[in-house]
C-alpha cells in the first residue's frame, strides 16, 4: 500500500490532463445512470480498499469542519466551541475553518481516527465518490485522485466503463 500512495502523486499528474477532459465531457452530458454507476464502483473499490493501511488523506490533508461539525466534537471532548477552536483549528483563505496542521491531531499511529464516531462530515464522505450529481464535483476529484488511491482507481474504472 505505502508503494502505491508514494507514486499516487506522479500517477494522478500523468492523468491529470486526460482526467480533465474526461471530467469536462462528463460534465456536459452525464449518462443517466451515473449516480449508479458511481456507487456501483464506489462499493466495489471499497471491498478491495482498507483505510486504515493507507490514512494518506488524514496525513496529508484536512478536511473543512463546519458549525455542526465543531458543535458535535467540542461536545465530545467536553469543551466549549471556542475553545476547541483555538486549539485545533484556524480559518483559512477563504474564511474556513480547517485543522492548524497536517496530519490531523486526532489521528493515531495506527491510523485510527479518535473522533471517529463523531469525525466531520467531510471525513465521513471521503473521497466523495458515491456522491450524487457526481459530475459536479470534478474538480474536487481531480485533487483527491492525488491524495486517494481508491479514488484514483475508482476514476480509472469509470473511465473504462463510461464512454465518451
Amino acid at each position: 500500500m505505502q508503494e502505491q500512495i508514494n507514486n499516487l502523486t506522479k500517477l494522478a499528474k500523468d492523468k491529470h490532463k486526460e482526467n480533465k477532459s474526461f471530467f469536462t465531457k462528463l460534465k456536459k452530458k452525464p449518462p443517466k445512470q451515473l449516480d449508479y454507476i458511481m456507487q456501483e464502483l464506489h462499493e466495489e473499490e471499497f471491498e478491495r480498499t482498507d483505510c486504515l493501511e493507507c490514512a494518506n488523506c488524514c496525513k496529508t490533508t484536512g478536511p473543512l469542519f463546519m458549525d455542526k461539525d465543531i458543535s458535535r466534537i467540542a461536545k465530545f471532548f467536553r469543551m466549549k466551541e471556542q475553545k476547541f477552536i483555538e486549539t485545533y483549528l484556524r480559518l483559512d483563505e477563504e474564511n474556513d475553518y480547517v485543522l492548524q496542521s497536517v496530519p490531523c491531531a486526532f489521528l493515531g499511529a495506527d491510523n485510527y481516527c479518535s473522533i471517529y464516531e463523531v469525525r466531520p462530515k467531510a471525513c465521513r464522505e471521503f473521497p466523495h465518490t458515491d456522491r450524487k450529481k457526481f459530475q459536479q464535483i470534478s474538480n474536487l476529484t481531480l485533487k483527491n485522485v492525488a491524495i486517494c488511491p481508491a479514488a484514483f482507481n475508482i476514476v480509472e474504472a469509470m473511465k473504462k466503463r463510461i464512454q465518451l
